[in-house]
């Protein structure tokens, strides 16, 4: 009878941890699907999707499954999808989450429960400043590295006055507050600014009051649908033919494509990411467009990269335990098709490389999709903030 029972137990426990085993690692990727950043985030579940099916769809003996959800731009929508997935649906990681307001939002849910975001979609730098989190990271780019490498370019050339359009909530300001430093480092001045809500339909007198101030750059502090909106609209002024110029900070080359050549020539951006910088970015972009036939901007490649970054850490630390994995990502070089030799730094900053383009005119363009032409490399450590400079808490200097 005892012998029995005993074989009982370890068949129990046996059975327990098998079952453990299969159990599915989750990660969830939360973006604004819908709505003004729609163009620029539709995509990211696919290429998380690419980075599972890299390592075989599963890691530690346990299946991986990819949730979504769309946080309509909204912080109270993505707080309560973080909680549900990190405390009901078991989710262990969060990647995407783009828009600024509610990537702090759900940073502060990933911090109460001690779990993992890797932001690959939002601006502020504020993610790897005063609300940094020992297992977040800010995977792409952040409003730091726009100012710097787009307005410092801008600056240099002799542009040294500026008006600024500004989107009105978290990343616009961190945005506008990034690139006044650098305008005024470079011995320029931003000699006014307007705030517009998010989704705006109707940019004309934001643009007459820009167009009134005779800056040399009117800078659009803003993203997606207001991009495109803000460019559009500007042209069909004419004010770029009065002698201004715009300066787009964040723009991605799904916006270009959106916009079409003529309108967008000449137009200067900060990217982390082209699809025809290399063989390597050529031939992953061809894999991309088998799964969602769009041109892949770095919201989208970031997304693959982080996903693909923490399944390998996942696996080298035998856990998913959420700050053991962490110290596995910082250790373990970031290798892929958008980064080479990539460090994460203790504030969650991913120091990388960061591109400056030039929107390639017409008569220069060989396809459809051949729209930008590299003006500059940046390494990261020039691009992105010292990490002494981004008062995070967990940096002692």
């Amino acid at each position: 009878m005892r012998q029995g029972l005993l074989a009982g137990l370890v068949l129990a426990a046996l059975s327990a941890s098998g079952a453990f085993a299969q159990a599915p690692l989750r990660i969830g990727v939360m973006g604004g699907f819908s709505g003004v950043y729609a163009d620029v985030t539709l995509g990211e579940v696919e290429a998380a999707q690419m980075a599972v099916d890299e390592v075989g769809g599963k890691v530690l003996g346990r299946p991986i499954e990819v949730l979504s959800a769309d946080h309509q731009n909204k912080p109270d929508i993505g707080a309560a999808i973080a909680r549900k997935w990190y405390d009901v649906d078991g989710v262990s990681m969060i990647t995407g989450i783009d828009t600024s307001s509610v990537a702090l939002a759900v940073r502060k849910i990933a911090q109460e429960k001690g779990k993992i975001d890797l932001n690959t979609a939002a601006g502020t730098v504020d993610l790897t400043g005063p609300a940094c989190s020992a297992t977040g990271a800010h995977w792409v780019f952040d409003t730091y590295a726009l100012a710097n490498v787009t307005g410092s370019a801008l600056a240099k050339a002799g542009n040294d006055t500026w008006y600024m359009l500004t989107a009105d909530y978290a990343f616009g300001h961190a945005l506008e507050r990034d690139v006044t430093a650098v305008v005024t480092a470079n011995g320029g001045k931003v000699v006014g600014s307007v705030k517009h809500p998010i989704s705006t339909q109707d940019f004309s007198s934001f643009l007459l009051q820009a167009q009134a101030s005779k800056a040399k750059i009117i800078a659009l502090a803003n993203a997606g649908g207001d991009t495109v909106n803000a460019i559009k609209q500007a042209n069909e002024f004419g004010i770029t033919d009065s002698g201004q110029h715009l300066a787009a900070l964040l723009m991605f080359s799904t916006d270009v494509i959106s916009l079409s050549l003529p309108v967008a020539q000449g137009l200067m951006l900060t990217e982390a990411f082209y699809w025809d910088l290399n063989d390597q970015t050529r031939a992953w972009t061809a894999k991309f467009r088998k799964h969602r036939d769009k041109l892949p901007n770095m919201n989208i490649a970031g997304t693959y990269s982080a996903t693909l970054h923490y399944l390998k850490a996942v696996q080298a630390a035998g856990t998913d335990e959420p700050k053991a994995v962490m110290a596995k990502m910082r250790e373990l070089p970031v290798n892929d098709m958008m980064t080479k030799n990539g460090k994460l730094r203790e504030d969650g900053r991913l120091v990388r490389d960061m591109y400056l383009f030039q929107v390639k005119k017409p008569s220069e363009s060989k396809s459809k999709d051949d729209i930008y032409k590299l003006i500059a490399t940046v390494p990261g450590d020039q691009a992105y903030r010292p990490m002494k400079d981004g008062n995070c808490p967990l940096i002692k200097n």
